[in-house]
């Protein structure tokens, strides 16, 4: 080979640009143009809805809107949280415990649903952790909720009323009335 041609073939070779394929390029194209077709189609909706919003701030909504840094408008809803409904009554006996080694098992301040003693919690066999009860006759409106499990052997139709001292439980004693599950 000529030197002549080796020189050419390496002036060649550095003016040459590596092409992209023609493919990648439509996709791209197409990927632009789609983005910006959607932006375009989009922006005449919200620019109606947020006339239509606009038009509805009469006198009588905003007595419904709370201001927030004196720049931004809230809707307030009424707060309703209405009597919650009885589904059931069921009739039971009812006597109480308190968190010591003898009643309760090796924790005595972790009830069987893993969270700790307090006022207003039950032991129940019959419903599940969660469920709201109302005990009418002894507590009136006051609602309990069932987190703690009884021994076996007291059966389903039996609760346990949580004490903090064991003095408090022994005083309530054991009494048959009835309570009412509540919708959660």
């Amino acid at each position: 080979m000529s030197p002549n041609l080796k020189y050419q073939d390496k002036a060649s070779r550095q003016t040459r640009r590596p092409r992209l394929p023609t493919r990648f390029l439509r996709l791209n194209t197409l990927i632009i143009l789609a983005v910006i077709g959607i932006i375009l189609g989009i922006s005449p909706i919200f620019e109606a809805k947020t006339r239509g919003v606009e038009a509805n701030l009469t006198l009588e909504n905003l007595e419904n809107l709370a201001t927030i840094q004196e720049n931004s408008l809230l809707p307030i809803t009424e707060l309703s949280n209405p009597e919650p409904q009885t589904i059931r009554k069921i009739r039971v006996v009812v006597t109480a415990y308190s968190s010591t080694m003898d009643q309760t098992d090796l924790d005595p301040f972790v009830t069987a649903a893993g969270t700790q003693v307090r006022e207003g919690i039950i032991a129940n066999n019959l419903l599940p952790f969660g469920t709201k009860v109302r005990i009418p006759e002894i507590y009136g409106n006051k609602v309990f909720v069932v987190e703690d499990r009884m021994s076996w052997k007291k059966g389903y139709y039996h609760i346990d009323i949580w004490f903090p001292s064991y003095q408090e439980a022994k005083n309530f004693g054991a009494k048959r009335t009835y309570i009412e599950i509540l919708e959660s």
